[in-house]
């Protein structure tokens, strides 16, 4: 992940480092307590990784969708201890960011300061506004309750000294090495993502407690960590990301309805589900991976949108993000990394001014061209890394009014044997021209109610798109295969 938290790193390490903290009061308690940076820095922190990513995950682009997802949550924030009275002006007078991330994973996180994110995988698997606003009041207790600050206090000299590194790794090439990529993705859970069970109780408490004050039916939540463990016994490995450090959810299955209870004996009605208006707002979204933004087929990635495909090397991984197309060797110590490079006019112009950073030891350079027709250069160039030497081609296209950038990398002493494998992608990027992959839609969830009382086996169409099966529609709808529906129910069914 290009540059991933990079900037914040910096902030973390000088506070960890000095073994410095800051003395404030919380806002759930009112007492004061040591954090590891004061609420000024965490904000910062937040603005800072926001920006970095949104630009590498991207958006949900979808202007009704946010506003839906911005008006519940911002609901939410007004019943929380960020905004009550007695509350310090740092926290009533923090602005709080919410957004959609363009991801079918099934997901949900907060950074400091008040940015909250949620996946449209997730509001996909939601089936009202009470699940919703549980979830985004747990996240929005994550951020009152300061987690992330509370967590740094933890973090040891040497876990910032080698996460720091990982990170600046990165910024030498702007890549990430299989290695370098597993790390960065560990050290931002570990940064702000992953808490102790503790912490996530306590923002369960908080989640239940928001949504309740807004009379929300709260215990609805439970619904939600019921499917993320049928998610998870489906697929036969651990639990989802966002349950990764997680109370089990079948305690959480407990604990919500009884925590929605208490707040119910306290004069909280709990009424509010909204499900006729958040199915409607489900109605066209797209689920799953978006074949627009690129796929894999028949042994080559094709990208629909910028009309233009390369091949596979057999038996390589390919990582497919917003800002960029990543394949893994088997091996792991090989990566071909292609991007946009929006920098430059020309090909020659794209690959010197990378090599002309210092360390890059040039060994050869000069014209090329890709599928005997669009315009190229390439280079080749040694590098020293920590680890060793690396063996780097750089190579760039000029396609569509665009400059394509290839960076691949592997050892030096492997690099001569994988040079013909980098060939082989760089010398083949070409147009798509097929019209079947050009024209290809994304699925996209189909809202209907229910007319008579049916088994919801017998609601599934005979056929679904791309090797979606009638478990995975059964989780995403709450219920169970053989479960009777209600006539007036609402239903999700993907369609393409």
């Amino acid at each position: 992940m290009k540059k991933l938290f990079s900037q914040s790193i910096l902030l973390i390490s000088f506070l960890v480092f000095a073994s410095s903290c800051a003395l404030q009061e919380s806002p759930i308690t009112g007492q004061k307590r040591a954090y590891a940076y004061s609420w000024e820095q965490e904000v910062q922190i937040g603005r800072d990784v926001d920006r970095e990513l949104v630009a590498e995950y991207g958006l949900y682009d979808d202007p009704a969708v946010d506003e839906y997802v911005y008006n519940l949550s911002k609901e939410i924030l007004e019943a929380s201890h960020m905004r009550r009275e007695g509350a310090q002006d740092m926290y009533r007078n923090t602005e709080f960011t919410f957004r959609v991330l363009d991801s079918p994973v099934v997901n949900a996180f907060a950074l400091p300061g008040g940015y909250i994110y949620v996946t449209r995988g997730l509001l996909a698997h939601l089936n009202n506004d009470a699940q919703l606003a549980v979830v985004q009041g747990h996240e929005i207790g994550h951020v009152a309750a300061r987690h992330a600050s509370q967590r740094g206090l933890q973090q040891t000299l040497g876990q910032v000294a080698i996460i720091g590194g990982a990170i600046l790794g990165q910024e030498l090439l702007g890549l990430p090495g299989e290695t370098i990529l597993n790390v960065s993705s560990q050290a931002a859970q570990f940064l702000f993502l992953s808490y102790s069970r503790d912490a996530e109780r306590e923002s369960d408490r908080l989640g239940v407690e928001y949504a309740a004050l807004s009379d929300y039916a709260s215990e609805e939540g439970a619904a939600f960590f019921t499917s993320l463990k049928r998610m998870s016994e489906r697929s036969g490995q651990s639990i989802p990301n966002m349950l990764s450090s997680h109370p089990n959810p079948g305690e959480r299955e407990e604990n919500i309805p009884r925590m929605a209870e208490e707040w119910r004996e306290k004069g909280y009605e709990q009424t509010r589900r909204n499900t006729e208006s958040y199915m409607q707002m489900l109605d066209g979204m797209v689920y799953g991976e978006n074949p627009r933004n690129g796929f894999v087929e028949d042994g080559q990635y094709v990208h629909p949108e910028l009309a233009f495909q390369l091949p596979v090397p057999e038996g390589w991984r390919s990582i497919n993000q917003p800002s960029q197309l990543v394949y893994v060797n088997p091996d792991g110590d090989a990566v071909m990394i292609l991007r946009i490079d929006s920098q430059s006019a020309t090909p020659r112009q794209s690959v010197e001014q990378l090599i002309s950073q210092d360390g890059f030891e040039v060994q050869s350079e000069g014209e090329a061209q890709s599928s005997g027709k669009w315009q190229a250069y390439e280079a080749d160039a040694v590098l020293e890394d920590e680890n060793g030497r690396l063996g780097i081609n750089v190579y760039a296209v000029q396609y569509d009014g665009r400059i394509y950038r290839f960076i691949n990398y592997t050892t030096e002493s492997k690099f001569s044997a994988l040079s013909p494998v980098f060939a082989s992608v760089t010398g083949a990027f070409d147009e798509l021209t097929d019209e079947r992959l050009l024209n290809i839609q994304p699925v996209r969830l189909q809202v209907s109610q229910v007319e008579r009382d049916t088994p919801f086996s017998e609601l599934l169409p005979s056929q679904l798109p791309m090797n979606i099966d009638a478990d995975e529609l059964a989780i995403l709808n709450q219920v169970s295969m053989n479960d009777i529906i209600s006539a007036g129910t609402y239903i999700k069914i993907p369609v393409q």
